[in-house]
């Protein structure tokens, strides 16, 4: 009897995060989903080294774009030394909220109110292997509207 409900408690933990998947992580998860997707592709561009980036993202994504072609796509951020890592000290603000699409991809998009260039952000993540991975990214930056 013991060893029944143990299974049942493993079991039950196992199947937690795939539950939490369907749903929108929760501020603080979605802040940390955010900052550490946009982190790590700074970091790409910056170092010029997108193996750590093409890592994190999901497998249909990792498949289509290798490394190197992923440094070829953000070439322009490289060329115009765009590092953006003063990031990790704002909280992103979401326009419109975040939410789950038809197809259950997470769907982020906004800013980070950052001057005197704002980054923008338009993320989308599946879940795989027990988590969100990125899958499309778009990110640009423009100047911050005047006060």
């Amino acid at each position: 009897m013991v060893r029944r409900a143990c299974l049942a408690l493993f079991v039950g933990l196992l199947a937690t995060p795939a539950l939490a998947q369907n749903r929108v992580p929760n501020e603080r998860g979605l802040e940390a989903l955010v900052k550490v997707t946009l982190l790590t592709f700074n970091d790409a561009n910056v170092t010029g080294n997108y193996t750590v980036f093409h890592a994190k993202l999901a497998k249909p994504f990792r498949q289509q774009f290798t490394p190197e072609r992923l440094q070829e796509t953000f070439k322009s951020f490289v060329d115009q030394q765009i590092d953006f890592d003063v990031i990790a000290a704002y909280k992103p603000a979401y326009d419109p909220a975040a939410a789950l699409d038809g197809d259950g991809r997470l769907i982020v998009k906004g800013y980070f109110p950052t001057e005197p260039t704002r980054v923008l952000f338009d993320l989308a993540f599946i879940p795989s292997d027990g988590e969100w991975k990125l899958i499309s990214i778009h990110v640009k930056t423009e100047r911050a509207p005047k006060p």
